[in-house]
């Protein structure tokens, strides 16, 4: 049979599944995260867009099947729940091919998507800047073109999503492939004039040599909370997967008197889907610029471990991996959750390692302690000296704002007194070309 119409998938009522092996094969990574911990992630993602899980499960299957991913009775079953509940929407948590997803849509008689889907559809009704709808509308239809049986919803907008859904003329209209790769095309020409527009902003902050701090993390590990602490801003911060999705940048003053740049990128999530990650590349280069990343890992999760491994598997795939192995500065968020014993654990390990500070957004515990590493950090080896330069050699001060950071600076008469900011090999440069003249 088809899948119910437009009116029963108003509801919103849901049914979420998470498929594994009994048997994980060995090197699959399964192990590294519990299943329950993945269900409960997969409902989290589905009440993202205010779905009503009525019902989730753990599916565990001896073998995939081709035909519906999972077990001829594990079908029969779920058909029961669905028709029993009323339910319009089944999530299932993995990769479900087009053929997979056809026929469970046809065995339970409702609507079918997996995890790729709803993330796709949690971003499409998240993006809020033009930049950020050109890039989930180019993941999403290099998703849909493999998906012969979906129609160009999600063009109309109705509900901010990409149509994975529902909605009019579904099921009597396929996507025209030339269209799609088209409009695929265009999206791509226009994501370049993106990327060439953040190349101009980040040549025009080095020449305001302000360092970039960009924070990373899983999704729901509190950066736009932090974010919004450090440079007390109002940046939308719910509990919430992908409660952001839009890049954020303000400016961040350090303890030291020095300016820097922080900013909070979209939050990872485990099984990314590869659309994703290529489409927001152009995002994503910001992070790949930055002079200092910080990991803001929830410390308070039960999953923090393998969380940590997703995040740092996505900033290898940008090219990140010697940051990761050497540079990363860690925040480990949440701890106003955690019980007394974990917490003094915690705290011991993160002193000794200077690149970790135990936080809390929330309460601001140890963002102090946070800022002045970051402080520590972005200096470098650079030095507050005080130099006597004669008002009359502007070639000299001119090079002293281009190469260092001026504090401040006070003229009489015949000499600027200045207080700047320079690295030792910059102070020697400067006091070789004073002798030099």
């Amino acid at each position: 049979m088809a899948p119910r119409d437009e009116s029963s998938l108003s509801t919103g009522r849901c049914l979420v599944l998470h498929p594994m092996l009994k048997v994980a094969p060995s090197g699959s990574g399964d192990g590294a995260r519990s299943p329950e911990a993945r269900l409960q992630e997969a409902v989290g993602l589905a009440t993202a867009i205010n779905l009503e899980v009525v019902h989730a499960e753990i599916v565990r299957v001896v073998r995939w099947r081709p035909a519906t991913l999972i077990g001829s009775g594990a079908v029969e079953k779920c058909a029961g729940t669905v028709e029993e509940k009323a339910i319009a929407v089944a999530v299932i948590d993995g990769t479900v091919s087009p053929v997979q997803q056809r026929n469970l849509e046809r065995a339970l008689k409702c609507k079918v998507i997996d995890r790729t889907g709803l993330i796709l559809e949690i971003f499409g009704a998240r993006a809020r800047t033009r930049e950020g709808q050109l890039q989930v509308e180019l993941a999403a239809l290099s998703y849909q073109r493999s998906r012969l049986v979906r129609s160009w919803t999600h063009l109309e907008r109705q509900r901010g999503g990409f149509g994975f859904l529902g909605g009019p003329g579904e099921s009597q209209l396929e996507i025209d492939r030339r269209l799609i790769g088209e409009r695929i095309a265009k999206l791509k020409r226009e994501l370049e004039e993106v990327k060439r527009t953040r190349g101009l902003h980040r040549e025009a902050r080095k020449r305001v040599p302000y360092p970039v701090v960009a924070l990373v993390g899983y999704t729901n590990a509190g950066k736009s909370t932090l974010f919004n602490r450090l440079t007390r801003s109002a940046v939308v911060a719910e509990d919430m997967l992908f409660a952001t999705l839009d890049p954020a940048m303000r400016r961040l003053p350090l303890p030291s008197g020095r300016q820097a740049i922080l900013s909070d990128t979209v939050g990872f999530v485990s099984e990314l889907p590869t659309h994703l990650v290529a489409a927001f590349r152009a995002t994503l280069e910001e992070v790949t610029e930055a002079d200092l990343i910080v990991h803001v890992r929830d410390i308070h999760h039960p999953d923090s471990e393998a969380q940590k491994s997703d995040v740092h598997a996505v900033l290898g795939d940008l090219g990140l991996g010697e940051t990761v192995e050497h540079g990363l500065i860690e925040a480990l968020n949440k701890i106003d959750l955690l019980e007394p014993e974990q917490r003094e654990v915690l705290l011991r390990q993160a002193q000794r390692n200077r690149d970790v500070v135990s936080i809390s957004a929330v309460t601001g515990e140890g963002c102090g302690a946070l800022m002045r590493l970051l402080d520590y950090r972005v200096e470098g080896d650079r030095q507050l000296v005080h130099l006597d330069v004669p008002v009359s050699d502007g070639a000299a001060l001119a090079w002293l704002y281009a190469h260092g950071e001026v504090m401040t600076r006070r003229d009489d008469e015949e000499e600027a007194h200045v207080a700047v900011r320079l690295s030792e090999a910059d102070l020697g440069r400067f006091r070789s070309r004073r002798l030099a003249h």
